[in-house]
């Protein structure tokens, strides 16, 4: 064997060495994927972080304890305690939250961070998820936050200053304020822009809420398809099956609907 193919025996058997010590990729990216949960809190980071959403975030909480402040002295006395001081609380988050909701969902595509963000998760699918699980998590902190508003004016209201409150009743509170924010995120995850989608948010909910009221022809189908009507019901005193059965219906236009549409619209809506 002369000196010219030993080298390049030596060297075939060196390039065969360094293929085989090749790991073979992990996960369908290649990578180990992120956690869901590092997802959220990097979504929540970004709500924050604007100075939209922290503007937005501060107004929520002053406009709530402007409204609970009003409710503790102008207030019947009847109305007084600490469930009757809990529902007007929860009004302000319910208006503007979902506003933050458009936001986190459009902000890819209004910022143009699209490509970063689904290059560094290219499964979309998981990263609407973190949006979705931001969305619920900052509602639970809204309503935690009216629950103290609530409970302190609760101490100086003058009512009867009762504290008893169901449960079910806390649970009808949350979920109230949860449909709202996932309204939000519906509307910008099937518009994917945050003027369209905030404007089309307070236009056609209240387009269709006049609508029912007017037209008599309507208002059969308004008790049950206008979410304002129907979601309200949950900060009443009790709900009946037929509640139940016309909060779904209404849910699943407004809230179900736009948000699977979107989410086949971001999945496959190419990045420019």
């Amino acid at each position: 064997m002369t000196a010219t193919d030993h080298a390049q025996h030596t060297n075939a058997q060196h390039a065969n060495a360094q293929h085989t010590d090749v790991q073979p990729p992990r996960g369908s990216a290649g990578v180990r994927n992120t956690p869901l949960w590092k997802l959220t809190v990097v979504e929540l980071r970004k709500v924050a972080d604007t100075r939209a959403g922290a503007w937005l975030l501060a107004i929520v909480g002053l406009l709530a304890v402007a409204v609970v402040v009003i409710v503790a002295i102008a207030g019947d006395a009847t109305d007084l305690t600490f469930a009757g001081l809990l529902a007007p609380t929860v009004l302000p988050g319910a208006i503007l939250l979902p506003v933050l909701g458009i936001l986190s969902v459009t902000s890819e595509w209004s910022q143009r961070t699209a490509l970063t963000t689904f290059a560094l998760v290219p499964r979309r699918s998981r990263t609407a998820v973190a949006k979705l699980l931001a969305a619920l998590v900052l509602a639970l902190l809204s309503i935690s936050a009216c629950i103290a508003a609530a409970a302190v004016a609760n101490l100086f209201a003058g009512g009867d200053g009762s504290w008893h409150i169901p449960a079910f009743y806390l649970g009808r509170v949350a979920l109230y304020q949860v449909l709202y924010v996932l309204l939000g995120l519906a509307f910008g995850m099937l518009l994917m822009s945050p003027s369209l989608a905030i404007v089309l948010y307070f236009v056609l909910p209240t387009a269709w809420s006049i609508l029912g009221s007017l037209i008599s022809a309507l208002r059969t189908t308004s008790e049950w398809l206008d979410l304002s009507v129907t979601a309200g019901l949950l900060l009443e005193n009790e709900m009946t099956g037929r509640s139940w059965a016309r909060l779904g219906a209404s849910v699943a236009l407004w809230v179900l609907t736009p948000m699977i549409v979107g989410l086949i619209r971001l999945r496959r809506r190419e990045v420019a």
